[in-house]
């Protein structure tokens, strides 16, 4: 365990990595902190390796997630915001061999507005692409066993995520006979919407009733609102964990 120090004043205790980086990210997080830094993953990762990390990587990333559980640590002991280091360990896990192998997104989906899910007449699917692009997963693990039609499932994802990674999700998709225009597509702007609202916003103007509805996000604050904007005769399901 690594004792925490801030301007002396000892904070607590996290698990240091065994890697020859983690001293370094260690210190680095530390003293942004100490700074009152702008805080982030660009702490830990330059732009090129983040793009690298939101790609498929055979083996895993155990190092990188051992940095992101870190500073995740960190957030936790001095209280800082660590969503986007939780939203990305979650992103790499489901696009990783070792992920692949342990990780069953139903296992996670959660009903979260009622103790037993009613009866319902439809199934819908608000889907973060770029957060959750394991396209098998979400295929065999929400899609395949809900019978959830195309025009059902609505997906965003903000514009410097659709230029990295559109070839590869189109790609994905092709095996399944599908395109991103097969289903209710939504390109964000930039510096505009980002693509968690306006899942939001689609769900909210659909106003539905009586339905199974399954939201793909990492985001605590959206599912929420995604709670609160719920009506009771529906099940809402939303990933359990960051």
């Amino acid at each position: 365990m690594q004792k925490v120090f801030i301007e002396r004043k000892f904070r607590g205790s996290v698990h240091l990595p065994d890697t020859h980086k983690a001293k370094y990210i260690f210190g680095k997080i530390k003293q942004a902190y100490a700074n009152h830094e702008s805080l982030g993953i660009h702490l830990i990762f330059n732009k090129t390796k983040l793009a690298q990390l939101r790609q498929y990587q055979k083996g895993g990333a155990s190092e990188e997630l051992s940095h992101l559980e870190l500073y995740i640590a960190l957030g936790e002991l001095l209280s800082f915001n660590t969503d986007d280091a939780k939203q990305l360990k979650n992103s790499i896990e489901l696009t990783t061999d070792t992920a692949h192998a342990n990780f069953n997104i139903t296992k996670r989906m959660t009903l979260v507005n009622k103790n037993k899910p009613s009866n319902t007449h439809s199934h819908y699917l608000f889907w973060d692409i770029e957060n959750f692009s394991s396209i098998a997963s979400i295929f065999s693990d929400v899609i395949e066993p809900y019978s959830i039609p195309d025009k059902q499932i609505y997906l965003a994802a903000n514009p410097d995520s659709l230029y990295l990674k559109k070839r590869e999700w189109e790609a994905n998709l092709y095996d399944y006979g599908k395109t991103l225009n097969s289903f209710r597509f939504i390109k964000c702007e930039h510096g505009k919407d980002v693509a968690d609202d306006v899942l939001l916003e689609n769900f909210q103007d659909l106003n539905l009733r009586n339905s199974s509805i399954f939201i793909l996000t990492f985001d605590r604050e959206l599912k929420e609102r995604f709670q609160q904007a719920c009506h009771q005769s529906n099940n809402l399901f939303i990933m359990k964990g960051y």
